[in-house]
């Protein structure tokens, strides 16, 4: 077998890998429990995943600069509990409550992308900053309580289907779609990879680093700000603890689907697969009525396998 063939056969296993163990998951899933192919399990896993899969996208985009977020549980904490208290009490109309969300996620995570791009800073640790900062600035909102009584209008983007299709799922496929446009067609997405792969060379051919590096964590917040509606209109309320955790599964699935944590390299619909693989192994783990305190250790397991891969890879 020549060379080229053998490199051929490789990347074909490296680029479908992913999907053959979805498939071999949903097969042993449908075997050991009965329930897992019913209609209403399909629905809860495919609004859950629409949710970490929006997230992960975000998170993506800041991985192939090399950086990383921790903030997007607090982020979504906090743009849902604005959104739920807006709605409840200010009398606006929904659309601009949406709207308000979306740039409450944008501006966290613009403190993000400020201190990491112009002051150099590390992103774990500004991240991390953030994650503490947005967490508490949501239970000082709330007062540590749930803002219910939300408009019947606005659970429908959490809850509603539309043709069949949950309004969730559709939301992230217009998200995949406009990240994948940018990615690949824009010269902002190229700018994203260059930084990645080499910022000083990024620098020298003329690459405002800083500003691309800046933008991508506005992208993470902003994709939070959409995540938070979704979640906030799924379960009904704003909740001071939503998004706990959240932020190791959008690192996990963007890790899993073949992104470098190192930068420069990785594809939004490996992202996309790999927080479908996470939704399938969380549903079926409960269906199986897994305590939720081993569920946490097979979760770690998995986005520690992902990143001896990925270290692998990078050798």
């Amino acid at each position: 077998m020549s060379e080229k063939k053998k490199g051929i056969d490789k990347g074909w296993i490296q680029t479908y890998m992913l999907i053959f163990i979805v498939i071999g998951l949903v097969v042993v899933m449908a075997v050991v429990s009965p329930n897992f192919l019913t209609t209403t399990n399909l629905l809860n896993v495919v609004r859950q995943i629409a949710i970490n899969g929006i997230l992960a996208i975000g998170m993506t985009v800041v991985c192939l600069t090399g950086g990383i977020d921790l903030s997007v549980g607090s982020i979504v904490a906090f743009s849902g509990i604005v959104t739920a208290g807006l709605l409840r009490d200010s009398g606006l109309p929904m659309i601009a409550v949406v709207l308000i969300a979306i740039i409450v996620g944008a501006l966290m995570g613009l403190y993000n992308g400020y201190f990491v791009a112009y002051w150099n800073a590390a992103p774990f640790v500004v991240t991390l900053s953030m994650m503490t900062i947005g967490r508490g600035m949501t239970y000082v909102y709330c007062d540590g309580r749930p803002i219910s009584n939300l408009p019947t209008n606005f659970l429908a983007i959490g809850k509603g289907s539309i043709a069949g299709i949950p309004v969730p799922t559709i939301i992230l496929i217009a998200v995949f779609l406009l990240a994948s446009v940018m990615l690949t067609k824009l010269k902002f997405g190229r700018y994203i990879y260059a930084v990645g792969g080499n910022d000083n060379a990024a620098m020298v051919s003329g690459i405002n680093v800083k500003r691309i590096k800046m933008m991508v964590y506005v992208l993470s917040g902003t994709a939070c700000g959409i995540a938070a509606i979704i979640l906030t209109a799924r379960v009904s309320a704003g909740l001071p603890t939503a998004g706990s955790g959240y932020e190791l599964d959008a690192i996990a699935a963007t890790v899993i689907g073949g992104t470098s944590l190192s930068g420069g390299r990785g594809r939004l619909w490996g992202t996309i697969v790999g927080a479908i693989l996470l939704g399938i192994v969380n549903n079926g783990l409960d269906l199986l009525n897994v305590s939720s305190f081993y569920q946490q250790i097979v979760k770690g397991l998995i986005i520690l396998g992902a990143i001896l891969i990925d270290s692998k890879r990078n050798q």
